[in-house]
Formats: C-alpha cells, structure tokens, sequence
C-alpha cells in the first residue's frame, strides 16, 4: 500500500498509485501536470498500466496516448475539445462527454468510483498548503473526496478561493519546474469594435459580469472602461478583466455574493494575467460547480452573460460547438451563464456574433441549421442576439418576433434570402 509523504517524490512515483481500471482526472489547461502526464505515458509503454483513462477539459499539450499510441492501456476522455485533442478525436482515439461545465464535477464523480486527481500546484507555502493556481475548474470540487497528487510549479502562482490542499491531502507531490502557456490576445476588429459599442451600452453601472473569450469579448471589455462597480462572477479570468479591476471600474461593490472579489474559476491568458492573480486576495477561484451554477448566478441581481456563437438560427437556438457540422469544442459554460442571466433580477444574457463569415459570403444567421450541428444555447435561453447590425431582443417574443429580429440584424445582403427562408419554415 503506497505510504503518504509530506516530503517531495519522483514524477515517477505516480504509478504506485494508478490501479488497473483507474479513472485519472486532470484539471484544464494550465493545471496539467507535465511531468506526472509523462511519467504515465512512460508507464503505458512500459506495460505498467493497464486500462487507465484521463478525464479532462480543455488539453494543452498534444501527446501520443492521445494518438492512441498505448492502445487501452491509457486512453483519454474528454469534455471540451482543445487543438490538441481535436484531430484525435475525429480519428476516433479520444471521446468526447457532452455536458455543462457546472455539471462535469458531478459527471465525473457519477463515472468514476476512486478517482485519483493529478494536478499542477504552486508551491508549498510556510503553513504547507499548496493552490491548484490557475485552476479551481472541476478538480477542486474533489478536494477531500479523492486521492491527489500533485506536481509542484515555482511558475504557476499562488491564487485563493476555494482551491487549497494541505499536504497531508496527498498521495504525494513531486517538484516540476516550468513557465505556464500563454494565450495570445485576440486583436479585435472593427466588426468587434460596432457590437462592443452595442453591448456596453446596453450594460449598467453596478453590473456582475461573465464574459467569453475572442476578439468581440475582448472588444466589449475595453469598451467598458467608463463604467462604474462593475462585479466579476466569470468561468474565465482574463486579460481583459484584469484590465478593468486595475483600472478600479471593477471592484464588485456593489455585488451580492462575494462582495468586492473577483470570482472565477480558472485564468488563462497572457503572462499578465498570471502575475496579477499570484497572492492576489481581491480574486477568488471557486468549482466550476458554483461558479457556473445557473441558480447561484441567479442570486446575483443585475447580472450580464457576453457569450459569442458559430451561428444561431431564425427560432434563436445558438450553435457554438461544431463547425460544418463537426466538433470543434464543447458547450462550456456558455448555457449555464445564458439560464443563469434569465434567474437573475435584471439580469440580461447577450449572445454575440459578426453577421457574417468568409469576408461576408455566409451568413451566420441561418434559417435552420445544416444537419450534425449541435445546438448549445436552447432558443428558450436566449435573451439578446447582438451583431454589428444591431439588438435582437428575444426573450418573451413570439416565434414571429424572433425571425423578424434576427432578420433584422442580419447582413443586409442576406436578409432576404433569410425572408424566403423564414416563409418557407412557416416562422412568419
């Protein structure tokens, strides 16, 4: 029976602690654990593992077990499709678990009896305690009621929230030195810059905000740089987010729930957004599992979702996990922050997109959606459908309403085209 330590082991000393069968869950992005990921590919082609499968969101790196190289002795599961799992998931060596984010904890305990949670960490601190840094996401939900082993960073920052282990937690923890990946910042366009101005305009004062990731969200946050108290409840803590917390016009004040901290659940972005969480107690990483929980959201008042969308159809329903119909990601949180905008008093849910694809010969409002795409966002859901062209306002409105709106903000070199087809659908 492997023995705990408080003392650092070898990468290598994982395999101690991977059972035949056993479920290994990762946490995303910056919280894979580099050296404890190869040591389980070596033990793969070793032979010393047998039927392990690695359960996670969002995959940085891409690795030949994700390639199938190990065959059944280590396969991966995924839950939200990154460019290093894309490809392999289309050859058929990697699965894909639809799902919410706020869901994912949940799932995972539901498929997976004994988990054994292998994550990157910040350094141990005076008092023994390590953060999963970056990362809150689903891992933290398992703190207490899994196995964990760790693979200490001297790079990944020391964050707060609900996040921490102490190393009597663990199964071990092992020393592994190396700079985060960054993201490059997408440079909005001017497309970005006209729907940004549409948002912001429409967002109060005072508001809590949840904003995703790309050029037009990016646009929509340097566009709110004149607003006053504006809160952060967000899945992601950004580059754009940071700027507005330094800038003093978000400082939760006036926020219900966990008043003046910003609230994520994971940080990913440039080096900036690294430095600026590192023992930075006015930013809190909670589970994905109250963070993006819909009625939690909901007790927030005056809260905003800023979501973009591949496509949304004349009904309102919004498609932004498949393109062509094939996947490309996953749903995220992009429901759970759209249902939990509709619970909230005063809350409003924006879902934006440029009108157009492929330099303005397709629209991205469509009449119905080809075969294989994937509704993400149900049309019931919907609140407001933004492009450059203007502010559908959906909630409440008649199937009629809806088209009309839509139509209405669609490039105006298709919005006939969608009239015929709206027609022909019976919509108007």
């Amino acid at each position: 029976m492997p023995t705990r330590s408080t003392e650092p082991c070898s990468p290598q000393q994982i395999v101690e602690h991977v059972r035949p069968g056993a479920d290994v869950i990762v946490p995303l992005a910056n919280g894979e654990p580099v050296a404890l990921l190869d040591a389980l590919e070596a033990a793969a082609e070793a032979g010393q593992i047998e039927r392990v499968r690695v359960h996670q969101m969002h995959a940085l790196a891409d690795r030949r077990y994700l390639a199938g190289a190990f065959g059944d002795r280590l396969r991966h599961v995924s839950y939200f499709l990154s460019h290093a799992t894309r490809d392999h998931y289309r050859a058929g060596t990697v699965e894909l678990v639809p799902n919410h984010f706020s869901d994912v904890a949940q799932l995972l305990r539901e498929r997976c009896p004994d988990p054994l949670v292998i994550a990157a960490a910040s350094l141990p601190d005076r008092h023994g305690y390590f953060s999963l840094g970056t990362s809150a996401d689903y891992a933290a939900s398992f703190i207490g009621r899994a196995r964990f082993f760790l693979e200490a960073n001297a790079h990944m920052p020391r964050t707060f929230g609900r996040n921490q282990l102490h190393v009597s937690q663990l199964v071990g923890w092992c020393r592994h030195d190396h700079a985060l990946e960054t993201l490059d910042i997408a440079a909005p366009g001017p497309v970005d810059g006209e729907i940004a101005a549409l948002v912001a305009e429409r967002v109060p004062d005072g508001a809590t905000l949840q904003v995703g990731i790309g050029g037009t969200p990016n646009a929509i946050l340097a566009a709110l740089a004149d607003h006053r108290d504006l809160g952060i409840h967000t899945e992601l803590i950004s580059d754009g987010l940071v700027e507005l917390i330094e800038a003093g016009v978000a400082n939760g004040v006036r926020k219900r729930l966990n008043r003046t901290k910003a609230v994520g659940t994971f940080a990913l972005g440039s080096q900036r957004v690294y430095d600026f969480v590192d023992q930075n107690t006015a930013v809190e990483l909670w589970p994905a599992s109250y963070v993006n929980a819909p009625r939690i959201i909901g007790r927030e008042p005056g809260f905003v979702s800023i979501n973009a969308a591949v496509e949304i159809d004349l009904l309102g329903q919004c498609a932004s996990e498949t393109i062509g119909g094939r996947y490309w990601s996953s749903s995220g949180g992009q429901a759970d922050f759209a249902q939990g905008a509709m619970f909230s008093e005063g809350g409003m849910g924006f879902v934006v997109l440029p009108s157009t694809a492929r330099s303005g010969a397709v629209s991205r409002i469509v009449g119905s959606f080809q075969p294989a795409t994937v509704v993400t966002t149900l049309k019931n859901t919907v609140d407001q459908v933004v492009t450059e062209w203007g502010v559908a306002e959906l909630r409440g409105r008649t199937v009629r309403e809806r088209a009309r709106a839509l139509i209405a903000v669609a490039h105006p070199e298709h919005r006939d085209a969608l009239a015929r087809q709206a027609t022909s659908l019976g919509y108007v």
